[in-house]
C-alpha cells in the first residue's frame, strides 16, 4: 500500500499540489478528472520531477454529470466525459479510474428503480469497454445518502460491477463507510479482491486521526484482504464561523484557479475555500497517521 490524495478539494496550480504531497512522503495523486485542464505531458513532467506517480482518477460528477438522467443526451455526455477520463488516466500513466455513476449532491429520483439501473449499467458497460482498451481499471464508488440515492453500500457497488465487467471493480471510502456500512471489516472482506482503490477521511471528513475511526483496525483489514493499492486522501473540513472555532487560520479568500463550478462542488460537500496553511497541515496530519502503519 501507499499514500495518495486528491486535489480537488482545494483549486491551485497542480505543481503546487504535487510538490506538497512530496514534502509530506506520499507516493502518488489521484487527480481529479478535468480531462480539458490539464497537460498531461507536463503533469507527468511533474510528476517525476518530484519522485510521485499518478495513481489515477476521481470523478466530478457536477451538474448535469449523471449517467441515471431521465435526458438521453445527458447520459451520453456522461460516458463521454467518464471516456475522457479513462484517456487521461491511460495518458498520466495511471492505474484506476473511480466512478461515482451519479451526480453528486442528486437525492431524488429521476424514474423507476429498474430504469435507473439499466441506464447505469449501460452507460458503464461503454465506459468499461473503452477502458479495457486502454488498459485502465474502473472501480464503481458508492457515497453517503445524503450525497446520492444510487449507490450507498459496497453491496450495491459489488452488483452493480458484476453486471458491468469481470474486472469491474469497487472503489470504497471509509467516510461514507462510517455512515452506511454496518461494519467495516465485514464491507471490506465481502468486497476482497474486486476493491481496485480506497479513500480515506476520518468519521468528521477531518484529517485521519482527527477524528474515531480506528485506522490501525482497517489498515490492518486491508491487509488481510491483500490490497496493496492506494490509501487516497479526500478530507473535506468544514469552516467554522462561530466564535468556537478551534482553526482561525482555515479559511482563506478563493483562488485564481477556482472556478463557480468548482467552488459549488466543493460547498455541496460541506467546505469552502481553505487556507494553503491549514490545508498543509491536514495534509501532513494524515500523513503522520497512515504512513507508520502501512510501511
Amino acid at each position: 500500500m501507499h499514500l495518495s490524495m486528491h486535489n480537488w478539494m482545494r483549486a491551485e496550480p497542480i505543481e503546487v499540489t504535487i510538490r506538497r504531497l512530496a514534502k509530506y512522503g506520499y507516493g502518488s495523486i489521484e487527480i481529479g478528472a478535468e480531462p480539458d485542464k490539464y497537460d498531461t505531458a507536463e503533469v507527468r513532467r511533474l510528476l517525476k520531477e518530484n519522485g510521485l506517480r499518478c495513481w489515477g482518477s476521481i470523478s466530478l460528477m457536477f451538474t448535469g454529470l449523471d449517467l441515471i438522467q431521465d435526458d438521453e443526451a445527458g447520459r451520453e455526455k456522461s460516458v463521454r466525459y467518464l471516456k475522457d477520463s479513462v484517456s487521461m488516466v491511460r495518458e498520466l500513466e495511471g492505474e484506476v479510474m473511480s466512478i461515482v455513476p451519479s451526480e453528486v449532491g442528486k437525492v431524488h429520483a429521476q424514474a423507476d428503480e429498474e430504469t435507473e439501473w439499466n441506464w447505469a449499467v449501460e452507460g458503464l458497460r461503454e465506459v468499461y469497454a473503452h477502458a479495457q482498451r486502454e488498459g485502465i481499471r474502473i472501480a464503481l464508488e458508492p457515497l453517503n445518502r445524503f450525497e446520492t440515492n444510487f449507490l450507498n453500500r459496497h453491496d450495491q457497488a459489488l452488483l452493480l460491477a458484476e453486471a458491468v465487467g469481470p474486472e469491474c471493480g469497487v472503489c470504497l471510502d471509509a467516510y461514507h463507510m462510517n455512515m452506511e456500512e454496518a461494519d467495516f471489516r465485514v464491507a471490506l472482506q465481502a468486497t476482497g479482491e474486486r476493491l481496485y482503490d480506497f479513500h480515506v477521511a476520518d468519521n468528521n471528513r477531518m484529517a485521519c486521526g482527527q477524528g474515531q475511526l480506528n485506522w490501525r483496525d482497517i489498515v490492518g483489514t486491508l491487509k488481510e484482504i491483500g490490497y496493496d493499492g492506494a490509501l487516497t486522501v479526500e478530507f473535506v473540513a468544514p469552516l467554522d464561523r462561530t466564535p468556537a472555532n478551534p482553526y482561525k487560520n482555515a479559511s482563506a479568500a478563493a483562488e485564481a484557479e477556482l472556478t463557480a463550478e468548482q467552488l459549488k462542488f466543493i460547498e455541496d460537500h460541506g467546505s469552502g475555500v481553505l487556507s494553503e496553511e491549514f490545508y498543509s497541515w491536514l495534509v501532513e496530519t494524515t500523513a503522520k497517521t497512515l504512513l507508520p502503519l502501512i510501511r
